[in-house]
């Protein structure tokens, strides 16, 4: 769970100014908590009520002016006070003997301070405070909402000791298993006949979850009133005091399905998948096996139904595009010499295969930068069953921070903003100047002046306040934590994107809201993005990974919650003035460019836009067509290649860091390396396959993993692309930066930068 903790705040109750309450005061302030006094019980009362003080200091020195500890059971009597701190400030008595705190603590007081003014001791008894007492009444209050969840859950959940005493089930356990909470707590399992007997099945689950590792599967449980019911059942360690297991947490889900040779076969599958949990070396086929003998034992009058839609199924006319290609070539090979029909059977093994447009790496001599960058970024990784669950939850979306004001309009912008935007239009802008000069806020004024430019507003029908609130919303959603993955390299996205809309060709090609899509794409297009890759999220488990099915985790969650946070707050709903057929088309063009940066399909599109798009015009310019103006426009302007013409521009946009000014492809280079280097750390602290084993921290060498990205992806992108769009300067960026690297790696340099001399 993210815990995130507002600035404490501090209510000192002293009747009168003197050295102790001006002490507080001041330590405060340097430690920058917010600080209210009060001066009366009543006050003191009011305040607390209004503002939910973290801690309260009171003057424990002077009965005659109020009673502290009357005060203090008065707010200990109030809601609020339940994860509050209240200190009592008591006098220095050197010549008497030490009284006892017990009054104090039976009053509600946490704790006591023996007066001392020093400001240096109060600041060291506040900072104490905020990593002690605080900090776990803090932690407390969070607590609440998790367990607001339990009891919420629509699953049965139990919590019980190391030695399987229950300490808690939740109302969906007591509604499913027919107990009042008061049977089942302090109980242990033994004495509660809920758990399925056969001793042999309790020995695999307890063998399992003993040495820290989580159970999943099906049994039977008995209810209260005596009936069986299965369920689906997950077992979890906790692991707490000492690095020892001091809990267990089962959650249960009903089985509604009562088939008998049904529940055989999950039963079969649970304990095969309990074998392979726990590292029992078995043959994992052997479960399948008897599935299979269990459905397949069927009658007669079932077999030939079988047979006759199979037969059904080849008779169908599927006349799909790869099909009718498929049956051309088939038809061909009849009437073929032999060399022919075998180079044929050759094609048509090639085309059978799913994957038509990603290349096959040689396995001789293969690189293992390359490997591990294909693997990492091209695959959704290894699977396995696993207890370590990555959490991302799409639920915790961030408002912006009432202190981040940002400017009413373009009029607005500080000068050095304004000086750092000034050649934005070019390619050598330096996206790195504007995240210093905006405190690493650069995509809220360059979204500002780009779609100024584009006269965005105007398309969509909204105000320049709306743009801006929309701005702000985004770039809040954007983790500033991540070295690479935050709203400057959105930022820079947004810069390329801009660049690539404003040459010649592409203006002739895309349409103002081909234009729009392009840009909000390129702004939205890695929101909330968590500085780890799909494969890690697929390995970890993660909730977002388990919500899109593995399937373009990341990319498919970037594109639901743009439009989640535009859409929920009508003042910063960009959309919310359109008419709804250009909405629908928007959306759409907007959501197929985010998925077009998701490197699994990297090949796919870039072969399409070649074959669909560069082929075709320099056939046209070969013919001597190079001034027919018609048929150049049939080629661009179809829907189909202005899709593919968008897909382009923004993956090259997103990936356009090898194409920078040398200073600035290097500082890139750095922090996607450190990104890679964090995620390596945490799968070896978590226990998960390493999807890019090269980027450990301690051997990595940047320079082969940037000459590797070049040279896999990034040099015929780029062909393409320039082939189509004509951009000279990019090229010899591209040209100057893999001679930078390819220098390092012949020295044998693994860092970004040769050692000074």
């Amino acid at each position: 769970m993210r815990l995130h903790q507002d600035q404490l705040q501090v209510l000192l109750v002293f009747a009168k100014e003197d050295n102790q309450s001006n002490g507080f005061c001041w330590a405060c302030e340097k430690a920058g908590f917010r600080c209210n006094i009060a001066r009366t019980p009543e006050s003191a009362l009011e305040c607390f009520l209004d503002k939910h003080h973290d801690i309260i200091i009171i003057d424990h020195r002077h009965s005659r002016y109020f009673d502290a500890e009357a005060l203090c059971r008065s707010i200990r009597t109030t809601k609020p006070s339940e994860n509050t701190v209240i200190i009592g400030v008591v006098r220095r008595h050197a010549d008497r003997e030490e009284s006892s705190i017990l009054p104090l603590i039976s009053a509600g007081f946490t704790r006591r301070y023996v007066e001392n003014s020093n400001i240096m001791a109060c600041y060291n008894e506040l900072i104490q405070l905020e990593f002690g007492e605080v900090q776990a009444q803090f932690k407390l209050r969070a607590c609440n909402s998790l367990f607001t969840a339990l009891e919420k859950s629509q699953e049965a959940i139990e919590i019980t000791s190391e030695d399987h005493v229950i300490q808690y089930v939740n109302p969906a356990f007591e509604t499913v298993m027919g107990y009042q909470i008061g049977e089942l707590i302090g109980k242990e399992l033994t004495e509660v006949p809920i758990n399925e007997k056969k001793a042999d099945f309790l020995d695999t689950i307890n063998s399992c979850i003993k040495i820290g590792k989580e159970w999943q599967g099906m049994y039977y449980a008995k209810k209260k009133n005596g009936d069986s019911i299965q369920q689906n059942v997950k077992i979890l360690p906790v692991v707490g005091q000492g690095g020892k297991i001091r809990h267990y947490v089962s959650i249960s889900r009903l089985c509604n399905d009562n088939n008998k040779a049904e529940k055989t076969c999950e039963r079969v599958q649970a304990e095969s998948q309990t074998d392979i949990q726990t590292c029992r070396h078995k043959d994992r086929r052997k479960g399948s096996l008897d599935v299979r003998s269990t459905t397949s034992r069927g009658s007669d009058g079932s077999s030939q139904r079988r047979h006759s839609s199979m037969a059904r199924i080849h008779s169908m006319t599927i006349e799909a595009p790869i099909t009718k290609v498929i049956n051309i070539i088939n038809a061909a090979q009849e009437s073929s010499p032999m060399p022919v029909a075998e180079a044929l059977d050759r094609v048509l093994e090639i085309l059978r295969t799913t994957e038509l447009y990603s290349p096959q790496l040689g396995t001789k001599d293969e690189d293992p930068h390359t490997s591990d960058l294909v693997g990492g970024l091209m695959t959704d990784g290894l699977r396995r069953l696993s207890g370590n669950e990555y959490i991302l939850s799409a639920k915790q979306t961030h408002q912006v921070a009432g202190s981040l004001i940002s400017p009413i309009s373009l009029n607005d912008i500080p000068p050095r903003i304004t000086q750092a935007m000034e050649n934005e239009e070019h390619w050598d802008f330096d996206i790195f100047e504007l995240e210093a000069a905006t405190h690493k806020r650069p995509l809220v004024y360059l979204g500002l002046k780009i779609f100024a430019r584009f006269g965005i507003c105007e398309f969509l029908n909204c105000s320049e306040s709306t743009l801006r609130s929309w701005l702000q919303v985004i770039e809040a959603n954007y983790h500033s934590s991540n070295s690479y993955h935050n709203s400057t390299h959105s930022a820079d996205v947004l810069h390329a994107t801009a660049y690539f809309l404003s040459k010649e060709r592409v203006k002739q090609t895309l349409d103002p809201i081909d234009e729009v899509a392009a840009l909000i794409a390129a702004t939205v297009h890695d929101v909330d993005h968590p500085g780890r890759t799909n494969s890690f999220l697929c390995n970890a488990g993660s909730e977002l990974a388990i919500l899109y099915n593995d399937t373009a985790v990341l990319e498919s969650h970037h594109a639901a919650l743009a439009f989640q946070l535009t859409t929920r707050d009508d003042k910063c709903n960009i959309f919310k003035n359109m008419e709804r057929n250009e909405y629908r088309t928007l959306r759409q063009a907007i959501i197929d460019m985010v998925l077009a940066t998701e490197m699994t399909k990297h090949f796919e599109h870039v072969n399409k836009f070649v074959n669909s798009i560069n082929k075709p015009l320099a056939a046209l310019e070969e013919n001597g067509n190079n001034g027919d103006g018609e048929s150049i426009k049939t080629v661009l302007t179809s829907p189909e290649n202005r899709i593919l013409i968008k897909r382009m521009l923004i993956k090259c946009a997103d990936i356009s860091n090898p194409c920078r000014p040398i200073e600035q492809c290097i500082e890139w280079a750095g922090r996607i390396s450190e990104e890679y280097f964090a995620q390596t750390d945490e799968e070896k602290r978590q226990g998960l396959p390493v999807v890019m084993p090269v980027f450990d921290r301690n051997t990595c060498s940047i320079p082969k993993s940037q000459i590797s990205f070049i040279d896999y992806f990034i040099t015929d992108m780029f062909d393409a692309w320039d082939a189509f769009a004509d951009l000279p300067n990019l090229m010899q960026h591209l040209d100057n930066n893999f001679k930078y690297w390819k220098g390092l790696d012949e020295r044998k340099l693994r860092s970004l930068r040769p050692p000074p001399e």
